[in-house]
């Protein structure tokens, strides 16, 4: 686990495409601020504002950049749903990633409700990557998953499965008709995997909301 907010930062700029001038200046300081920092250790840390601004800007906790670990539950009557460093591959299939911080995100507990009546400690936010799933998830989207026994309440959808040791993002079409499904891609260039037994899918959980950078 990344626990280095030096690192962290560097790491979310590369991911995000952003640049240290950038932040800086966001930050109302002069365009070498951030990358001092990271790289020379100047100041030794970010002050408490800084720390928020950014990691509101990055839709992460404080405790990732060396803030106050924060706990799930409510704050600010807010629920929070913890993020887990790890990527779901809309693809051929993605080891997990264990590094990382885990902060967590805040959801109105009124919407929240309206999407799905499992608790916040069943329900993981991950990081997509790859295009298999395109136009519908796309690489670097965030999506909500429903851990709540999706197994024993399979239906149309998109689900995280686990195949061997790595974790896919995949439309389930259940058969009207008998114990059978088919594994489909959104993207027409990759193969659906037809005819599949419910009892050969290890389901992690149902993707019920995502979301993605606007460019």
């Amino acid at each position: 686990m990344l626990t280095n907010p030096r690192v962290v930062l560097e790491r979310l700029c590369d991911e995000r495409g952003e640049d240290f001038a950038g932040l800086s200046r966001m930050l109302g300081r002069n365009p070498a601020y951030i990358q001092q920092y990271i790289r020379r250790g100047v100041p030794k840390r970010l002050r408490e504002e800084e720390r928020r601004k950014l990691a509101r800007y990055f839709g992460i906790a404080e405790s990732v950049l060396g803030g106050p670990i924060e706990e799930p539950g409510r704050d600010n009557g807010l629920i929070t749903v913890q993020r887990h460093p790890v990527l779901v591959s809309a693809g051929p299939g993605a080891v997990v990633d264990e590094e990382g911080g885990r902060p967590f995100i805040g959801f109105d507990e009124r919407w929240l409700k309206s999407l799905t009546p499992t608790p916040p400690s069943k329900l993981s936010i991950v990081r997509v990557e790859g295009d298999s799933m395109s136009p519908t998830l796309n690489p670097g989207d965030e999506i909500l998953v429903d851990l709540g026994g999706c197994a024993d309440r399979l239906r149309d959808g998109i689900y995280v499965l686990r195949v061997d040791d790595a974790l896919v993002v995949k439309r389930l079409a259940l058969n009207p008709m008998g114990r059978r499904l088919t594994v489909q891609s959104d993207n027409p260039a990759y193969p659906d995997w037809p005819d599949c037994g419910i009892e050969d899918i290890h389901c992690i959980g149902r993707v019920i909301w995502a979301s993605r950078k606007v460019v």
